[in-house]
C-alpha cells in the first residue's frame, strides 16, 4: 500500500487560494448598461430593416399609391401582381441567366486562383515570396477605375468588347488581392507538420492543396465565395462598360432600365422595388445559408504566426 506524500505548506495554502477564489462576488450586469446595449442594437437593426419593409411597401403598393401624401406604410391593397409584371418588363429570366453565369464563373475563378496564390505565398519557400506578398497588398491601394479605359482599349483591341470574357476571365489571373491575402493568413494559421505527415505518405503539393488544405481551410473560401457572389452580383460599371446588346447584360444593368431612358417611359417604382427585391434574393439567401463559415473566415485575418 502507498501513501501520498503531504506537504503542509500545500494544505495551508491550497484551501487559502480556493476559498479566496470562492469568495468573489460573481459579477452582476448593470441594468442600465445592459438597457443601453439593447437601445442601441434596436436603434441600428432598425437602419438597417426600416429601408427593406419600405421597398417592401412601394413593392405592395399601386403606381399611383406610391405617391400619396402622407405616405402610408401598409397599402390600401396588396398587388401581388408586380412581381410578375415587373420582372416581365425587363426580361428578368434572360437577365437572371446571364446574371448567373457571369456570377458562378467569376466565384469560381477568383476564389481557386487566390487559394492557389495564397497556398503558395504560406506553404512553398522560393525566393522573393515577401516581395510578392507585399506587392499583392500593395494593389489593394490602387482604385479598380484607374485601369478602367486602358482595359476597355485592350479588350476591344482583342475583339473581347461585347462579350462576357472581360467580366470572367480576369477573375482566373488572382484578380482579387484580398483574397490572396485573406487564403495566405489562413493557410499561416495551419501547422506545417500536417504538409510534412502528407508528404511522408507521398502526396506532392496538388495532391497536399486539394485532398488537405481545402477542408481544412473551408470557412477562408467560403467567406472568398460570398464576397465574389456578392461583389460580381451587384458589380454595374464593368458590365455597362463592356457590354453593348441588352440581351447580354446582367441583371444589376437591366434593373437600371426601369430608371433610365432605355426604358422610353416614366420610372414605375412599384415595379420596380418589386423587381428589386427579387434581384436581392440570391445574396441574402447564400450569406444566412453561409454566415456561421464567414465569421470564421474573417477572424482568420488575425493568424499570422506559422505553427
Amino acid at each position: 500500500m502507498t501513501t501520498l506524500p503531504t506537504d503542509p505548506a500545500a494544505q495551508v495554502v491550497a484551501p487559502a487560494l480556493t476559498t479566496t477564489a470562492d469568495r468573489r462576488p460573481p459579477k452582476r450586469r448593470r441594468p442600465l448598461g445592459t438597457a443601453s446595449w439593447y437601445v442601441t442594437a434596436l436603434f441600428i437593426s432598425s437602419v438597417m430593416v426600416v429601408p427593406l419593409l419600405w421597398m417592401i411597401t412601394i413593392g405592395l403598393k399601386s403606381r399611383t399609391a406610391v405617391f400619396e401624401v402622407p405616405p402610408r406604410l401598409l397599402p390600401r391593397e396588396f398587388n401581388w401582381s408586380n412581381f410578375i409584371d415587373g420582372p416581365e418588363a425587363i426580361n428578368f429570366g434572360r437577365l437572371l441567366l446571364n446574371s448567373s453565369v457571369i456570377t458562378a464563373l467569376s466565384v469560381l475563378g477568383g476564389v481557386l486562383t487566390a487559394m492557389m496564390a495564397g497556398y503558395a505565398l504560406a506553404r512553398l519557400r522560393f525566393p522573393g515570396r515577401k516581395v510578392w506578398f507585399y506587392l499583392f497588398v500593395g494593389s489593394m491601394l490602387l482604385p479598380g477605375v484607374v485601369g478602367l479605359i486602358p482595359l476597355f482599349q485592350l479588350y476591344k483591341s482583342i475583339g473581347w468588347y461585347d462579350t462576357w470574357l472581360p467580366l470572367i476571365v480576369p477573375a482566373f489571373f488572382g484578380g482579387n488581392p484580398l483574397f490572396i491575402f485573406l487564403a495566405r493568413q489562413y493557410f499561416l494559421a495551419i501547422p506545417y507538420s500536417i504538409d510534412e505527415a502528407a508528404k511522408i505518405d507521398g502526396a506532392g503539393h496538388l495532391r497536399i492543396f486539394v485532398s488537405v488544405m481545402l477542408p481544412l481551410t473551408r470557412p477562408a473560401w467560403i467567406t472568398m465565395a460570398i464576397l465574389a457572389f456578392q461583389a460580381s452580383w451587384n458589380d454595374f460599371l464593368n458590365p455597362l462598360v463592356y457590354l453593348y446588346s441588352a440581351d447580354k447584360w446582367p441583371l444589376s444593368v437591366g434593373m437600371a432600365s426601369f430608371i433610365s431612358p432605355f426604358a422610353g417611359q416614366t420610372p414605375d417604382w412599384s415595379y420596380y422595388m418589386a423587381t428589386n427585391l427579387l434581384y436581392m434574393l440570391p445574396p441574402l439567401i447564400l450569406f444566412f445559408a453561409a454566415q456561421r463559415y464567414f465569421i470564421q473566415g474573417l477572424g482568420s485575418l488575425g493568424s499570422t504566426t506559422q505553427k
